[in-house]
This record gives C-alpha cells, sequence and structure tokens, in this order.
C-alpha cells in the first residue's frame, strides 16, 4: 500500500513538472517574441528616420544647387 502510495505522489509531481515546465516555455517563447517584435519595430523606426534625413538632405541640397545655377547664369546673361 505504501509503494502505490509513493508511485501515485512520483507520478502527481511528474506531471505537475511536466506542466510547469510547459507553462515557462510558453512564456519564454512569447517574451521571446514580444522582444523580436519590438526590435524590429525600432529597425523600422530607424530606417525611416535615416531615410526622411536623407530625403531633407537632398531637398536642401536641390535648392542650394539650383539657386547656384541660376545666379551663375544671370551672371552671364547680364555681364
Amino acid at each position: 500500500m505504501k509503494m502505490r502510495q509513493s508511485l501515485a505522489e512520483w507520478e502527481r509531481a511528474f506531471v505537475k513538472e511536466i506542466t510547469l515546465d510547459r507553462r515557462r516555455r510558453d512564456s519564454l517563447r512569447r517574451t521571446a517574441e514580444q522582444r523580436a517584435a519590438k526590435r524590429q519595430v525600432q529597425r523600422r523606426q530607424k530606417r525611416g528616420s535615416i531615410r526622411f534625413f536623407l530625403l531633407v538632405l537632398t531637398l536642401i541640397m536641390t535648392a542650394v544647387i539650383v539657386t547656384v545655377v541660376m545666379f551663375r547664369t544671370l551672371y552671364l546673361l547680364l555681364g
């Protein structure tokens, strides 16, 4: 009788440990997925910021070049 009770306790403990382990693994998997999604959003925002900076820089450089060419042409026409 004592042996059966002991085996039943071992079995219950084993099932409980398996259940806890599964929950732990699921929790770790969800945490890893959340971190990956967060990193992806951060990378996307960083790339967007860089692209916006390059766009602004391109527009400014275009304005400067057009202004310089316009004044040189005006100088040649009037000079």
